[in-house]
């Protein structure tokens, strides 16, 4: 892994085998407990959400919640530990608004939201952002950007 830590950046190039080690950096790093995924479709959006949960203490339950928009994930106390959206279906942002988006990300969960630009009116500015760029078919390119 490489990395090139800027002011408020993080650039790293992994596999999927140092997830593990990625997940621990991010959580580390970010300063919002609202991150914000974007990718092209296989970028690895989804598995990556698996293993900032398993960090999270949520044990490895991570799956795309493409087709129910939202998956609740508890911690082993059974308080609510994350939600993890996928709004890669929405038509419209304001769909978002008629699940509720508003009162999730007012919680004081860890919130992982895929396809983010499908909702950019409604994404809280002090947001994590996790661009995940494909560099070949073993290999990703990831830059955290803390606002």
């Amino acid at each position: 892994m490489h990395d090139n830590l800027k002011s408020h950046q993080l650039q790293i190039i992994y596999t999927e085998k140092e997830l593990p080690i990625l997940a621990k950096e991010i959580i580390a790093q970010t300063t919002s407990k609202i991150i914000c995924l974007y990718g092209e479709m296989g970028a690895g959006k989804t598995t990556l959400v698996k293993h900032l949960l398993k960090e999270l203490g949520g044990g490895d339950m991570g799956n795309s919640p493409t087709f129910g928009i939202v998956n609740e994930y508890y911690a082993i106390d059974g308080e609510v530990l994350a939600y993890h959206f996928d709004f890669y279906r929405l038509n419209h942002e304001t769909e978002a608004l008629d699940i509720g988006f508003e009162d999730y990300i007012s919680s004081n969960a860890w919130i992982f939201i895929e396809w983010p630009e499908k909702i950019s009116s409604f994404l809280p500015k002090e947001a994590t952002e996790l661009r995940i760029g494909i560099l070949d078919e073993t290999r990703r390119k990831i830059t955290l950007l803390n606002k």
